[in-house]
Formats: structure tokens, sequence, C-alpha cells
């Protein structure tokens, strides 16, 4: 981004952080959505490291909204990720999530990461990437699909894909070349999700959205 640039981003992102939070659904604290499921209560199996609700994400710190390590989907989405643990639990193998439900205010809040100077996480999470340009490059989205509970971040235990979770870079496109068994690791679970209703965001192996609806709603509720 050009310096003019990135002073008109600022100033967009601002008004467009009170915007997103006031067009969302307003919640109680704790309190799931209408037609949400805790994942937990559907797909047990589904082993959860919810990198939000801690430090261990491209912000350096636990995210507003994120006060439990909880995986929250709307049902469909949930019953659709139970019957891919089911198949890869069969086939020698279990699902890992990163990040499911998100709350708006949480996009806000990595809208507003953005423009700090702190680029404390460059080197492990965009070191090829310019900490203001990641919007623009599509790796981070000012309305989110997570935001509707239709969308999860996802790997599997063990497996190698090339690139870490949240990791900025092309080598985190699916289809990038990557070595040794990361090419086949990322066809294998994109393949998995699409067969249950799951298509995979070209930019991010690890992002899978469930086709439900068009124009699903976004909820503000927080996690706890």
């Amino acid at each position: 981004m050009t310096a003019s640039s990135t002073k008109r981003y600022a100033k967009l992102s601002s008004a467009a952080c009170a915007a997103l939070i006031s067009l969302a659904a307003p919640a109680l604290a704790g309190e799931l959505p209408p037609g949400f499921s805790r994942v937990r209560d559907v797909a047990p199996g589904v082993i959860q490291e919810m990198r939000y609700a801690g430090p261990n994400n491209f912000t350096g710190a636990r995210v507003p909204g994120y006060r439990a390590a909880q995986c929250w989907l709307r049902m469909d989405a949930a019953r659709a990720l139970a019957a891919a643990q089911a198949e890869a639990h069969a086939r020698g193998f279990d699902l890992v999530v990163y990040d499911c439900y998100r709350p708006v205010r949480a996009v806000a809040a990595f809208m507003e990461w953005s423009r700090s100077p702190d680029e404390q996480t460059k080197r492990a999470y965009y070191p090829n990437v310019e900490k203001g340009a990641l919007f623009a490059q599509g790796y981070i989205a000012a309305q989110s699909t997570h935001s509707t509970g239709l969308a999860v971040d996802i790997g599997v235990k063990g497996w190698d894909f090339g690139a870490p979770f949240d990791f900025f870079d092309r080598r985190s496109w699916t289809a990038a070349h990557v070595r040794g068994a990361a090419h086949m690791h990322r066809a294998r679970l994109v393949a998995l999700m699409r067969r249950h209703g799951f298509e995979n965001y070209p930019r991010e192996w690890w992002h899978f959205v469930f086709k439900a609806e068009e124009n699903p709603q976004s909820y503000d509720a927080v996690i706890e």
C-alpha cells in the first residue's frame, strides 16, 4: 500500500469496525446464537485447539470475544463436521479445529490490529507480506463467514501441510507447490471436507465454508 492508501484504509476501517458490530445480531455473552451448537456436544472426537482464545495466534494475544476455547458452529455445519470426523476416524486420523464461529468484535479487532505499529509476530505469521496489506491480499477478511457459524479452520492431528495455520504467504495457498507429503495431505483434507458439504478457500489450506444458504446472519455473541 502507498502512504495515501494506508491513510484512507485507516479511516475506512475505523468506520467499518463500528459498522460491523452494529449490524451483527445481538446476543448475551456465553449464549449460543439461534440454531448454533457447541461442537463438543455434536462431534466430541474433533480435537479443539482454538488459537484465538490464547496468545498463540498472529495477533500475539487473546482475541476479543474469545473468553473460552470452544468451537461453536451452526447446527447444520456442526453435523456435517461430525460426519467428516467420523469418516476421518474410520480412515485412521482425526480432525483438529483452530477456529470456528468468530464473534464480529473479533473481526473488528483484527482490523484494529492491522493498523497498529507492533510487528512482533511478523516473522512467524507474515514474513513476506506488509501488515497493512493483509486485508487487500485476502488473508484476513473485513467481513468473515466465521461470524455466521458456517466456516471452520481445520487440519489433521499429526499431518504436515507444508505451512502452519494462519501463515499468511503464498505457501499456504491450497494449490501451492509444497514438499513431501504436504501436497497429498491438502488434497485429502479438501476431498474429505467437500464430501461433507464444505468448500475450501484457495488462499488458505485450512479454511472451509459449509454451503448452506445465501447471505447468512452474522453474530457477535462472546464465546464463554
